[in-house]
Order: structure tokens, then sequence, then C-alpha cells
């Protein structure tokens, strides 16, 4: 059996819920018009993206940058860092399980719950026992799914009950909350960001993430790195995109204010509860059907996939969970689950 073979059916054995368990399943319908189910903002204009790429399919013709090095320099340039403090990975998820292999011998962790199923997976993979004092520690920050954020002055005390804090910032250019900055993170011993390109610049087909964390935990993860990790597209592309520097919102405040309209609208909704966000998705409850029926008549009756966040370890059948779209979308939605609660309670009075 062939090394990728066996790192694939290991991956699988231990790993059931991942593949499978995402959001933004929008591959498994064809009629889905209104997209609530992704956390990405879906209303950016890459075209010229697109254009540019058409420029470079010269590339493939030819292997990619080992490591992508000039993609980090470009990194730690903006981040006021050193190229040593960076590593750019197959976006966040590659990081995280990058960082899981290489501290694998410490054997523990910590998991801020409810919380992105991956670290939990990760974990399993490599074999850590979940420990309230585990030597690693694992915060989404903004969290996903619950869109809170947790002020840095508790993320460095965090860091200081753990061997490691990793802090996933994918969802930093969604909020306008302070976050810790990748120059405080490599000042610190122990403190590991990560960072999706991903979300900030609406691309999750290009997968591009990368870690920002002292040189010496950079390092180490070096070590477990995949030569060619990032394909020669994805590169082109991360470098155009960071040249610009342009985030994928165009107007985050104003695209908030959207998010809190919505959340008060459909907290409105006799039978649905909503939980206060600090970024543009936030977690819903249903008390009458379950997230999964409420899921597929949306999707069915309405062509709106919205994301069933019943997987989320700590979380019910009844949550789910929406990412504001633009405010007619958005309306169509409070509309659309309106109906569907008031028939149903029609159909059994």
């Amino acid at each position: 059996m062939c090394v990728n073979t066996l790192i694939y059916n290991v991956f699988i054995k231990f790993s059931p819920i991942m593949i499978e368990g995402h959001g933004d399943d929008l591959y498994r319908y064809d009629n889905i018009k209104m997209n609530f189910s992704s956390n990405i903002f879906n209303g950016t204009d890459q075209r010229a993206l697109d254009a540019f790429l058409a420029t470079r399919l010269d590339v493939i013709r030819s292997y990619p940058e080992p490591s992508a090095a000039s993609l980090e320099r470009m990194i730690a340039c903006d981040c006021g860092i050193s190229p040593d403090e960076v590593l750019v990975t197959s976006g966040a998820v590659d990081a995280i399980y990058l960082v899981a292999q290489a501290y694998r011998h410490l054997g523990s962790c910590r998991i801020m719950r409810p919380t992105f199923r991956e670290y939990e997976d990760a974990c399993r993979v490599f074999g850590y026992q979940e420990q309230e004092d585990g030597a690693l520690c694992w915060l989404c920050n903004p969290n996903n799914p619950t869109g809170a954020v947790m002020p840095a002055s508790e993320v460095k005390a965090l860091a200081g009950c753990h061997r490691l804090l990793i802090v996933d910032q994918s969802y930093e250019d969604y909020t306008q909350a302070p976050l810790l900055l990748p120059a405080e993170a490599v000042k610190s011993d122990n403190i590991i960001l990560l960072h999706s390109m991903t979300k900030r610049y609406a691309v999750p087909g290009l997968r591009l993430g990368y870690v920002t964390a002292p040189a010496g935990i950079i390092s180490r993860l070096r070590e477990q790195y995949r030569p060619w990790a990032i394909n020669a597209l994805s590169l082109e592309a991360g470098k155009w995109l960071e040249e610009r520097g342009k985030t994928a919102i165009p107007d985050l405040p104003s695209y908030l204010a959207e998010t809190q309209r919505l959340r008060l609208a459909l907290d409105g909704i006799d039978g649905v509860g909503t939980q206060e966000t600090q970024t543009n998705f936030f977690l819903c409850t249903i008390a009458a059907t379950t997230a999964s029926e409420l899921k597929e008549h949306l999707a069915q009756e309405h062509g709106i996939l919205i994301r069933d966040a019943s997987n989320f370890t700590g979380l019910t059948p009844h949550h789910f969970r929406i990412a504001a779209q633009s405010p007619a979308e958005n309306d169509a939605l409070v509309a659309a689950i309106r109906i569907y609660l008031e028939k149903r309670q029609d159909s059994k009075a």
C-alpha cells in the first residue's frame, strides 16, 4: 500500500464527519438561488482576478515553488514581521492538520466549544486526548458558528494556561472587533495565528491560508510541510490579491449592520431564536421542527440554502446558522421561514 493511500485510509477512518459535514453543500442541490450556508461574503466582483488568471495559465506547465516563499515574503512585509514567521498553507484547514501533526507528541488538547469541527477531527487523527488543561488549546476567534469574539486580553490570558494556543482568525476580516495582530503573536513563545485568504478575498476554491507564529514554531511546522502544497495558479492568485490588498467586503460596517437587521427580523418570528454576533453570521434555533427539516424545506420549496448546525459538538438538532446576504435575499429568507412556521401551525389547528 502506498503512503498516500495509507494516509487517506487513516484520514477517513478517524474523521468520518469532516468531508461531508461542512456547510455550503451547494453541490447537493440543483435549484439554489440564495445561499446563506457559507459564511464567506458572496457579493465580491472577481472579474479582475478572472482576467488576470486567464493571462497566467502558462504556469500550470511547470512546478510551482515548493514552499510558496514569494507569497510568504509579501505577507510578512504586509504584517510587519519576518518571512520566517509566516507559512502559507492550502487553506486554514491544511494549517489545522499541520499543527496537530507537528505537536502530536504533546498528546493532549483543549477545544473551546461550540466551534469548528476540524480541530476535533485533526486531534482525533493524531491521537490527542481532550482535557481541560490540555497542552494545546484551540480557539476560533471570531468563532464559527457563534460569531462571538474573545477580547485580545482574554486570548493572551488563555495562552498562559497552555503550552500552545492556536487561534484561528479565519474570519478576522468579517468583524470590527479588535483581534491579536501577527506582530503580537510572533513576540509570544506559544501563540499560533491561523489566517484565511480564502475568506479574506472570497476565493474558497483556491485553498489559500497562512500561519503567523514565532520563527521556532514555523520551523517545526515546515518539518511536516508537503512540497508543492500550493498549486501554481493559487500562488499566482494569492500574490495578485495580496498586492492589491482589497478584502472581499467593500463596506464592512454596512454589511454588519445588515446582519443585525436580519438577526432581529428572525428573532421576531415566534418559535425562532437567535444569538448575538460580532460577525456576518450567527446561530439560530427553531422549536417547531429540526434544522435539517427546515433546511430541506427551504432548499426544495424556495431555493434557499441554510447551514444545519446540528453536527457542531454541543449544539442540538434545532440549531442552524445563517450568514447575511443582500437585503432582498435576507427579507426573502425571513418571509420563507415565517410562512413555513405559519403553515405548520395551521396544519395542527
